[in-house]
């Protein structure tokens, strides 16, 4: 009787384990549905979607939380971009409801990005872009 109850116990693990992997897989989407409104790369970090738009003169970083526009008002930060083994920097600054812009920098295809955000109540993100 007993090794039955086990077995029982084991099949409604498996089930309970299924069935947290399966209703767990649209939390993903959760914070945004990862599709570019503006035109650039997205990625997610921290609960936050980063859209990253390159530009003529440097590049936007747009910030969503749950696809809402994000304040950026008192955030700063840093772009690092590494290129054929170079690595170049431009501050981030906020402008606008959600953006963070980063002037007198080049980016372009094959580079690596890396934002490095700090918020007004010091906590500091980072957000990694690989350029198409």
């Amino acid at each position: 009787m007993q090794a039955f109850q086990r077995q029982i116990g084991r099949g409604a693990m498996a089930w309970a384990l299924a069935l947290a992997t399966l209703t767990g897989a649209p939390a993903a989407w959760a914070h945004g549905d990862g599709t570019p409104k503006h035109g650039g790369i997205v990625q997610t970090a921290n609960d936050l979607s980063f859209e990253l738009v390159t530009e003529a003169d440097g590049a936007t970083l747009y910030i969503e939380d749950h696809d809402k526009p994000l304040a950026t008002d008192g955030f700063t930060g840093k772009l690092s971009v590494l290129k054929d083994g170079v690595k170049s920097e431009a501050a981030l600054k906020a402008t606008a409801p959600n953006m963070l812009v980063a002037r007198g920098i080049k980016l372009g295809a094959g580079n690596k990005v890396v934002a490095v955000i700090t918020t007004p109540q010091k906590q500091t993100l980072a957000v990694r872009f690989t350029l198409r």
